[in-house]
């Protein structure tokens, strides 16, 4: 240890801007069986340690930024919408060097390492194969089945004003969590139309999980909604297995090898 040259110290004030992780659910706190969902504030000038999980692999979101994330001795500045997966038991950074960042995680139960993958918004939100417009919303694959991974597929669908989910779907092979991202409105999640009891407005940053064989539908307001779709489990997204659910040919439909 160099001892000729004493390094100054730092006062940590309680009420000091960090760095911060807060977990919103996890499996052993809600019906979920393989996610987990938090996020991630980074002060401006700020930056992390390692971050590993060692039995899940990741999906990271920007929200704020911009926000560098290193990786495998890489570094990817992800800005507003980027998304970025980190796989199983593989450390990474964050650093935001300009503002103050906010990165939402989606993690979920891995058996096996996958390659590290980057999403731009900008290059996604202007490929035709990435987009699946359907009536009043459109829905971007920001991480498809065409990126190697266990069970994680996401995500975003934007709303215009006034536009309700139809057909109202369930899954028997894939949860999920809605992250709300933008603007505001309601959704609904139930297992049948005599218990439809979780009814719930909501707006930037709010959430919802979505347990296994619960209907999920989404309705906006007067603005455009957007919200993050994550889903673990079988690796599709309904659309492209399912004409009806493009099509709107049937007023309910579950998915899944049970279906």
């Amino acid at each position: 240890m160099n001892t000729s040259r004493a390094l100054p110290a730092h006062l940590l004030r309680a009420s000091d801007s960090v760095f911060q992780y807060v977990e919103k659910c996890s499996p052993a706190t809600s019906h979920l069986q393989w996610l987990t969902y938090g996020w991630y504030r980074v002060p401006a000038g700020g930056a992390s340690g390692a971050i590993t999980h060692a039995e899940e692999e990741a999906l990271l979101f920007c929200m704020q930024g911009p926000v560098v994330v290193e990786v495998d001795d890489q570094e990817y500045r992800l800005e507003h919408y980027d998304t970025l997966y980190v796989p199983l038991g593989t450390p990474y950074r964050f650093r935001s060097p300009e503002t103050a960042g906010l990165v939402i995680v989606c993690r979920a139960l891995a058996e096996q390492r996958h390659a590290v993958h980057f999403s731009s918004w900008a290059q996604v939100r202007s490929d035709p194969s990435r987009i699946r417009h359907l009536d009043g919303k459109d829905v971007f694959l920001m991480f498809d089945v065409s990126e190697s991974a266990d069970r994680l597929l996401a995500g975003y669908t934007i709303y215009e004003p006034h536009t309700r989910a139809w057909p109202p779907h369930n899954h028997t092979d894939q949860e999920e969590v809605y992250i709300f991202t933008q603007g505001h409105g309601a959704i609904e999640v139930y297992p049948d139309e005599e218990h439809k009891t979780f009814v719930h407005s909501v707006g930037p940053l709010d959430a919802a999980t979505i347990p296994l064989l619960n209907y999920h539908p989404v309705f906006s307001h007067d603005e455009e909604l957007h919200f993050i779709w994550c889903l673990a489990g079988a690796r599709y997204w309904i659309g492209d297995k399912h004409q009806e659910f493009l099509d709107a040919s049937v007023d309910r439909l579950t998915t899944g090898e049970e279906s």
